[in-house]
């Protein structure tokens, strides 16, 4: 992009009043973000206020630093890049929600790749070299569900899925690591410029994001993490993807606001139950009551997408082999609901000593998770 049409861009979002649906209205009408900005005050006041017509014809006081962060950005690594709406290079997923974004940064070796894919596809536009699925979920997820988000994920990054999520801690975080760790690609879609990571935890994620994926964010960069950006980013994580997974979400959560997205943009979308007594699975009931589709294995998703199933040995259901090497019957006495010492031991008849010594065991083969207060939870493979 050249440097005049960055600025056009940078200052029709950055002058105040100006959202996306004005500014939309003034790209109809006038073709260009530059041509805008060569209208009168008169010829802008036929498409949008005299208030707003005004504010247009100012040059916002920070843009002249604002386009130097930009160019200095774009310069400082070939996996930067930059799309604006109408671009070639602009997803074409996302023309077809309701608001779509003006500006795309993306950063990362997956952005490389779709601006590859421009040369050779120029006449339909950037096409993510993989089928995507959204996974989200909560931030204080119980121990199963992060298991679950990497497995689920993991499974489909083997079956070539591109996994989409927010970066945000949880369920996200767990879902980009098991796609990478599957071999898969995932895009981050952030709530920050992408010059910033938050939350700060997950810097060196961010960073395994951008070697084997991408991130991407609508805001400009120095963006801080703003509680109300985060929503706003869920209409594209459900956009880019052909489907939406909600690994575990209470009843008030984003997660509900981007499965609830997704099905307006008539995106399939999936649930995986949990215990009747997790707030962190009443969220997923909720969706499974409201027609989502209950979901126990990866497998489930790929036959309802149509999608092929790639059976490694690593994403068979074949848990029950490892729980053979393991005790059985503690693990039958365990459940998949939280349990205490003492009720495990009068469940079993087994001696303190002995129990503790069996659980840190199941501990160690991952098979069982302990939690805060002296409790313990079996752990499920996907």
């Amino acid at each position: 992009m050249e440097r005049d049409e960055l600025n056009a861009w940078l200052r029709l979002t950055l002058t105040p009043g100006v959202g996306n649906d004005s500014a939309r209205r003034l790209l109809a009408a006038f073709g260009s973000a530059q041509a805008v900005f060569e209208q009168s005050e008169l010829a802008l006041r036929q498409v949008t206020s005299e208030h707003l017509s005004r504010k247009l014809l100012q040059a916002p006081p920070a843009l002249a630093d604002q386009l130097q962060t930009t160019l200095d950005w774009l310069a400082s690594g070939e996996q930067r890049q930059i799309v604006t709406l109408g671009d070639t290079g602009y997803p074409p997923a996302l023309l077809d929600i309701e608001d779509p974004p003006l500006m795309l940064y993306m950063m990362g070796t997956l952005a490389v790749r779709a601006q590859a894919a421009i040369k050779t596809v120029a006449s339909t536009g950037t096409e993510i070299p993989a089928p995507q699925l959204a996974i989200v979920g909560s931030r204080n997820p119980t121990p199963q569900g992060e298991v679950n988000a990497r497995q689920f994920a993991r499974c489909f990054g083997e079956s070539g899925l591109c996994i989409v999520s927010g970066l945000a801690l949880g369920i996200d975080g767990a879902a980009h690591d098991g796609a990478m760790l599957g071999g898969g690609d995932t895009i981050a879609v952030v709530g920050t410029g992408l010059d910033r990571v938050y939350p700060k935890k997950h810097l060196a994620l961010a960073h395994r994001i951008a070697q084997q994926g991408m991130l991407i964010s609508e805001f400009p960069l120095g963006t801080p993490p703003l509680t109300a950006n985060f929503p706003r980013r869920n209409r594209i994580i459900s956009g880019l993807s052909q489907g939406i997974l909600v690994v575990e979400a209470a009843l008030q959560s984003g997660s509900l606001i981007t499965a609830r997205l997704a099905a307006e943009q008539g995106k399939e979308v999936f649930a995986i139950p949990g215990s009747i007594h997790s707030p962190q699975s009443r969220g997923c009931h909720a969706l499974i009551k409201q027609g989502a589709k209950l979901v126990e294995t990866a497998q489930d998703v790929l036959e309802e997408l149509k999608l092929p199933w790639r059976q490694t040995a690593e994403n068979t259901n074949g848990s029950e082999g490892k729980e053979v090497a393991a005790d059985a019957a503690l693990l039958s006495a365990l459940g998949f609901d939280v349990v205490s010492l003492d009720a495990l031991q009068a469940r079993t008849g087994l001696a303190t000593a002995q129990l503790q010594a069996q659980l840190l065991a199941l501990e160690l083969d991952g098979h069982i998770s302990r939690l805060p207060g002296g409790l313990f939870q079996r752990l499920a493979h996907a």
